[in-house]
């Protein structure tokens, strides 16, 4: 159903971005994928998805944290491609301690990469979008787009910002047949849930296990 369409995900060199690039793929979309890591596996998962799936597979190493290289990101999609019908904004970074004690350079980093970031492609994209009068936007949130928990004020705050972001999108366009939607994942046992996991063993005093065990039982959010 997705035959010939033009999708870039942002954050799809792995995880749960990585799982929706391989579904479009395999719908029929052609993807750019963006994210960072070994330019072998890259280029690995690039080839292996393009030859399995028959579509257009391209990268971008754009830093979701730099506003410039986010909208070069899109053109470099739009020139390759043609278009870009479907933006995904699924990048994300996490860091977890009390707000007393939250580095503010961690705070400035999880809001470029994880709201700001959304905004810029937004902003690159809408504009095609509106001209061809069509388009899908799919921002990643989280649970933590509706719900707190603590030693995550960043993400926390963050991750609602996109939250918003996407209601106001949607009412810009909602007399087009451009679509924005927010979805918000629990918990997901990706490499950046690795990372809180061990960043909340650390603070709890807990072992990783257990606070796994906490995940999966939705006392601590993703």
């Amino acid at each position: 159903m997705l035959t010939d369409r033009i999708a870039l995900v942002t954050g799809s060199t792995e995880g749960i971005g990585l799982g929706i690039a391989t579904a479009l793929a395999e719908s029929g979309a052609h993807v750019m994928l963006n994210g960072f890591g070994s330019a072998s596996d890259i280029e690995r998962t690039r080839r292996e998805l393009a030859e399995r799936t028959g579509v257009r597979i391209a990268h971008s190493g754009a830093d979701m944290s730099r506003p410039d290289e986010i909208t070069k990101m899109v053109r470099d999609a739009e020139t390759s491609f043609g278009r870009v019908d479907i933006l995904v904004n699924n990048a994300g970074i996490q860091f977890v301690a009390p707000i007393a004690e939250f580095p503010q350079e961690r705070w400035g980093q999880i809001m470029a990469v994880n709201l700001s970031s959304n905004f810029h492609a937004i902003k690159a994209v809408l504009p095609g979008m509106l001209k061809r009068g069509n388009g899908r936007i799919v921002n990643i949130a989280s649970t933590h787009g509706l719900v707190a928990s603590p030693f995550k004020g960043a993400y926390v705050a963050a991750k609602h910002g996109v939250v918003g972001l996407t209601k106001t999108v949607a009412l810009e366009t909602a007399e087009t047949a451009i679509t924005c939607n927010a979805i918000c994942p629990g918990f997901v046992r990706t490499a950046l849930v690795e990372s809180q996991i061990r960043d909340l063993a650390e603070v709890h005093g807990m072992s990783e296990e257990q606070v796994a065990k906490l995940f999966r039982h939705d006392q601590l959010a993703t």
